[in-house]
């Protein structure tokens, strides 16, 4: 059987000879799996040979990116889908890590990589991939030919020579892919060591990797400064690390992107935006002048499918002057769910409409966010629901707007004394004679 197919498993040879011979019993199996270990070191087919390398400093920087959905990280009680753009350098073993919210794309290995260079100072000779099939995945052969070029030119403007490992075989990139394990082991424990997982928004979260990286780089520190001379000079500038899409703010205060709905101020309606998507944000200018950032929001995939409900990224501080005007919209507001900035808006708009009519809850609801908006008391005025609600009392939004209103201004005493007028006729005689005296003098 070993001849014929010596890919076969011992457990699978043992169940074949029980089942042309039922006298082989299972106490067999670690006898026979040591013969086939011995057979195939003498007969068998030959194995794949891995040849380890030598890399000059300053020769190969290595990219990929790595899943670490068991961290179980999560951002204000909200579970964090992410990725790590990883890069190494190959002879001194220098790191950086980014976190990547929007999965493998160009977008994130063009802006990783280039965050990498500037804070090194220099580029390697040649930066390797994998075969990029991740970060091109069910794209056509015209924009696939597209975002290869635009790697390709992304290399060519810092000098360095692209290469990609073949792809299926990890181990051509395994400077980096060996490294994966070890990074997320660190940050496993560091998490550990921390006591919880959970932090108070992203940056919080991007420090903290940022921390452990530092003191993992600390032990090749010695090796960097050798390989950091041997490194090319930088370009003048950065080189585009972003996708380009023009929209029109439409009556709704918004502008539809990719299936994802965003909402800017009401004053930009009508106008046409120069909008930058970047992994987790976009910058929209109007004519050369930048005028907001966004979180960049993205639809769902389930089984590969994706969803066709439109994603809403909501701001209420964009159209809560409009919605003063109109509370009744709220009730069945398309985005009305993404509308409210805290878990604690949510249940308070849920208690509202339980407990009376939808009139009353719309009015008393945008009340609460023109006030969160007015006053900048979200955090605040959150905690104040939270305690309401917990005290199985509907929110008061009489008291809550005299509790975060402005201190009432108490006008100072001015007391003012008039003088007699006979005080005048002394100045102006004074004044008079001054006059006379020069005169003559």
């Amino acid at each position: 059987m070993l001849h014929a197919t010596p890919e076969l498993r011992p457990v699978t040879i043992l169940g074949e000879l029980q089942r042309r011979h039922p006298s082989f019993t299972s106490s067999v199996r670690r006898t026979l799996e040591r013969r086939v270990r011995a057979w195939q070191a003498l007969h068998g087919p030959e194995q794949e040979v891995i040849f380890r390398q030598e890399h000059p400093p300053g020769q190969q920087g290595l990219s990929d990116f790595t899943d670490v959905a068991e961290l179980s990280v999560s951002i204000a009680g909200q579970a964090l889908e992410h990725r790590l753009y990883h890069f190494r350098l190959a002879f001194s073993r220098w790191r950086h890590v980014e976190v990547v919210l929007g999965g493998e794309s160009f977008v994130a290995l063009a802006e990783g990589l280039q965050n990498v260079l500037w804070a090194l100072g220099g580029a390697p000779l040649e930066h390797r991939s994998d075969s990029l099939s991740a970060a091109f995945r069910n794209l056509e052969r015209d924009p696939l030919e597209d975002q290869t070029q635009r790697y390709e030119a992304l290399c060519a403007h810092y000098g360095m020579t692209p290469t990609r490992n073949n792809a299926g075989i990890a181990h051509e990139n395994g400077t980096i892919e060996a490294s994966h394990a070890h990074l997320k082991d660190a940050l496993a424990q560091a998490l550990l060591l921390r006591g919880s997982r959970e932090f108070v928004d992203l940056a919080a979260y991007r420090r903290f990797v940022a921390e452990v990286v530092a003191r993992s780089n600390a032990v090749c520190r010695n090796a960097l400064d050798i390989e950091r001379p041997k490194l090319a000079s930088l370009p003048p500038s950065r080189t585009t690390d972003h996708e380009d899409a023009v929209v029109i703010v439409t009556r709704n205060s918004g502008f539809l992107l990719r299936h994802v709905f965003y909402t800017v101020p009401s004053r930009l309606i009508g106008h046409r935006l120069r909008v930058r998507l970047y992994d987790d944000r976009l910058e929209c200018l109007l004519g050369s002048t930048p005028v907001l950032t966004l979180p960049r929001g993205r639809v769902s995939y389930r089984g590969g499918v994706k969803s066709a409900a439109t994603v809403h990224v909501v701001d209420y501080r964009h159209i809560i002057h409009s919605l003063k005007r109109k509370p009744g919209a709220l009730l069945n507001l398309v985005y009305r769910d993404q509308l409210f900035p805290r878990q604690a808006f949510r249940r308070a708009w849920d208690a509202l409409l339980t407990a009376g009519p939808p009139r009353l809850a719309c009015r008393t609801m945008v009340g609460l966010l023109a006030l969160a908006h007015d006053r900048s008391c979200e955090a605040d005025l959150a905690a104040a629901l939270d305690a309401a609600l917990l005290a199985r009392e509907l929110p008061d939004l009489a008291a809550l707007r005299e509790r975060f209103g402005p201190a009432a201004a108490v006008p100072p005493a001015v007391s003012v004394v008039l003088p007699p007028i006979v005080t005048y006729d002394a100045l102006l005689s004074v004044g008079l004679s001054a006059g006379l005296v020069e005169a003559a003098a």
